[in-house]
């Protein structure tokens, strides 16, 4: 299973609450982050948000606070295509609700840890719209994408895409299964262009043991 226990109860309750990542790590500063809060403490989302007190240093111990639990290769697992939603029908409704009033007409957009599906509205006319994800098979069945990518991110951070090249990335209940998430913020910095957003989101459902979600 590839959830780190300890990681999501310090790091991602503390993104799912936030509004700008720029702040959340000085030396990984990301213009345009913007995390959407759609459930019910979004009150207590806003008060959190008034008087944040962010680290000054990156506060993880990368090779204890990122080790998994389960030592096979991603590859392995990844082989076989999975075309389920991993998210509920409100959530998808929510994401794409959401996405609808951010996504705009010839942006180009790059999903990671994409699948065969990326929740986009139907009637959304991006540029370039580009997956990076881990299943050629489902990437090539999303009919969303202009491209794809076949990448493990945990092996290779490193997007293979030139600077400011994107106006919009997206992620979808994938950045807390990454095993070097600082490494993919900063690439997601990197690819967006001067005013882009990255739009990450994260579910509060818990994982069986044994499933390794998208990456």
């Amino acid at each position: 299973m590839r959830v780190q226990t300890r990681l999501m109860n310090r790091l991602f309750p503390s993104l799912l609450l936030a509004s700008s990542a720029s702040a959340f790590f000085p030396s990984a500063r990301v213009p345009g982050f913007r995390f959407p809060v759609a459930f019910s403490t979004k009150g207590m989302a806003e008060k959190v948000l008034a008087n944040p007190k962010w680290p000054a240093y990156w506060p993880y111990d990368d090779k204890v606070d990122f080790a998994v639990m389960d030592p096979s290769e991603d590859e392995i697992f990844y082989s076989q295509p999975r075309l389920v939603y991993h998210i509920d029908d409100a959530a998808v409704s929510a994401l794409t609700e959401h996405y609808a009033t951010s996504l705009k007409e010839g942006d180009d957009v790059l999903d990671i840890c994409s699948s065969w599906v990326s929740h986009y509205p139907n009637n959304f006319k991006g540029g370039k719209v580009v997956g990076l994800g881990m299943n050629e098979f489902e990437l090539s069945k999303n009919p969303q994408l202009t491209d794809y990518v076949v990448q493990n991110l945990n092996k290779n951070p490193k997007f293979p895409f030139a600077d400011a090249s994107f106006d919009k990335v997206t992620c979808v209940v994938s950045i807390d299964y990454l095993t070097q998430p600082l490494e993919v913020v900063k690439e997601i910095g990197r690819v967006l262009r001067p005013g882009g957003e990255a739009i990450i989101s994260i579910s509060n459902r818990r994982c069986k043991f044994g499933y390794k979600p998208a990456i």
